[in-house]
């Protein structure tokens, strides 16, 4: 449940930026913040004042006004083409038997839901752990209570489908402390304002570089580390089929759960139907037994969370975040061949 939720805050920002952000666990550590005063460009300060302005006039509103009112947004958005192409893409990829009609509906419900949950994430400064609760329906939970009980933490595992900002607020609303992997924005001040919210909500914030050293500090203190794993690696990744097809995959949440011996889940803040803005966080232990290979291991592993994000998009395909380029690197073998 890596909280990479910059992306519905960035949507009313620069929805083309938003787009193009990804999320690693395994980068290489980042350099320390300089002493020197920080300087904010004009554009950026005018960027981070539309973001706050927008931010303050979707609070304002009724939950369901606000949320209709993003649906509008992303209908919007989706008129205007942007990113059109890739989402049609990534949908005939994955669907490659549904009609033109089917794919036309989703790819609409899918800008529809962006829309609604960048509406949320504006609204995230109204919310407190009590608010979070309402709106959530965990399972899973007692399990994932049994994992904690064993002293060695627990890996949430999740992708860019339903509301992962939420799955992660709706861990720290039951008293459970969770860390979470997210991008550094070039942006410095919309970057303090999501980690403000994120903290507001005690999600403590781990910067992609941060991972190697704090991961284990938070595991070894009995914590939840959630990590969202499903964008393209480039080179670096591993491939693993995704929706039948081989997709680079980062290999920071298999190798953590490997090397820390941590009990790993794969997690899900699903948006549930209705007029009420609910979500069910659902998480499941994904048991493995290490060979010693770990090579293979961490394959096999990620090759598992690849498969039950998999299912879970089949089951709300207008949740997932198609507007990314999933297989846009390909294996060796395939580059290879094109040479």
């Amino acid at each position: 449940m890596n909280l990479k939720t910059d992306a519905p805050y960035r949507l009313s920002l620069n929805f083309k930026n938003a787009m193009t952000e990804s999320t690693v666990a395994d980068s290489p550590p980042e350099p320390a913040p300089k002493a020197a005063k920080k300087r904010h460009s004009p554009a950026h300060r005018a960027e981070f004042a539309l973001a706050r302005s927008l931010e303050r006039a979707v609070s304002v509103l009724p939950e369901g006004a606000a949320d209709r009112f993003g649906a509008r947004v992303g209908r919007a958005i989706h008129r205007l083409g942007i990113r059109r192409e890739t989402v049609d893409e990534n949908l005939r990829i994955a669907f490659p038997d549904k009609s033109a009609e089917w794919l036309e509906k989703t790819r609409v419900a899918a800008y529809e839901h962006l829309g609604r949950e960048a509406a949320a994430m504006l609204r995230l400064s109204k919310l407190d752990a009590r608010a979070v609760i309402a709106r959530t329906v965990t399972h899973g939970w007692d399990e994932l209570k049994d994992a904690l009980s064993l002293g060695r933490g627990v890996i949430l595992v999740t992708g860019h489908y339903g509301n992962w900002e939420i799955a992660g607020a709706a861990v720290a609303s039951r008293n459970v402390p969770i860390g979470a992997i997210v991008r550094r924005q070039g942006n410095r001040l919309v970057d303090e304002r999501l980690q403000q919210l994120r903290r507001n909500l005690g999600v403590e914030t781990i910067y992609q570089g941060q991972a190697p050293s704090r991961v284990p500090r938070i595991l070894r203190s009995n914590g939840v580390v959630g990590i969202v794993g499903d964008q393209d690696a480039r080179r670096s990744g591993i491939f693993v089929p995704f929706f039948g097809r081989p997709a680079s995959t980062h290999r920071g949440p298999a190798l953590f759960a490997i090397r820390l011996g941590a009990p790993v889940f794969s997690c899900i803040a699903r948006r549930l139907p209705g007029d009420e803005v609910r979500y069910e966080v659902r998480g499941t232990r994904v048991k493995f037994e290490p060979t010693g290979n770990v090579d293979e291991d961490v394959r096999a592993l990620t090759a598992e969370f690849a498969l039950r994000l998999e299912a879970e998009v089949r089951a709300a395909p207008e949740q997932y975040f198609w507007f990314h380029k999933r297989w846009k690197t390909r294996p060796p073998e395939e580059r290879a061949g094109q040479k």
